[in-house]
């Protein structure tokens, strides 16, 4: 075996806990599958994270910095805020066409009784980061006041969310498509 405790074998961890946990939510991550699937020793996980608590909000906080520097790059590549916002569901999409997972941070919230109090708040952050874009890019482009742009931010999230929800629940991403179409035809979001 290589050696274990390398940072490399801490990004590999990373990786694998993340597809498992999109997949199986924080339930599903446990040492053992971990270890097998990164091809390392078991107890090798605790050189980098000393218990699960650990590994599911290292794994969270990785995942909302990870989208909030994609939300961020989005508005860098676009001078235009509508556009950033038609493009807002598709980084909800992207999990899906990788084996039908969901988001890592909406599928966590959905376990958020039973998940560590370090892991509830990296989730409560991705929550937070997605939002707050989400109201700056809403002022940005007029769609509404400054006043009303959080309102909007937090029930656009929330749908986006749902939609995802509802279309892993069928394996079926037309219907995550059709959802975000009757979103647009609805005013929640911009046509």
């Amino acid at each position: 075996m290589k050696n274990e405790a390398s940072p490399n074998s801490r990004e590999k961890i990373l990786a694998a806990a993340k597809r498992i946990a999109q997949a199986h939510g924080y339930s599903g991550l446990n040492f053992r599958d971990l270890a097998e699937d990164v091809g390392i020793r078991a107890p090798s996980i605790f050189h980098h994270f000393a218990s699960k608590a650990d590994l599911g909000a290292a794994v969270a906080r990785r995942y909302w910095e990870d989208s909030a520097a994609s939300l961020d790059a989005l508005l860098a590549e676009s001078p235009d805020p509508l556009l950033c916002l038609r493009q807002y569901p598709d980084t909800f999409r992207k999990a899906l066409e990788n084996d039908n997972r969901m988001c890592l941070c909406s599928f966590m919230a959905a376990e958020y009784d039973d998940l560590p109090e370090a892991v509830q708040k990296e989730v409560q952050t991705f929550a937070d980061v997605n939002v707050a874009w989400l109201a700056k890019v809403l002022s940005a482009a007029a769609v509404v006041s400054s006043k009303e742009s959080e309102p909007r931010a937090r029930a656009i999230f929330a749908a986006v969310g749902g939609a995802q929800l509802m279309a892993r629940s069928r394996s079926d991403i037309s219907l995550y498509d059709a959802l975000i179409k009757s979103y647009r035809a609805a005013g929640l979001l911009p046509a």
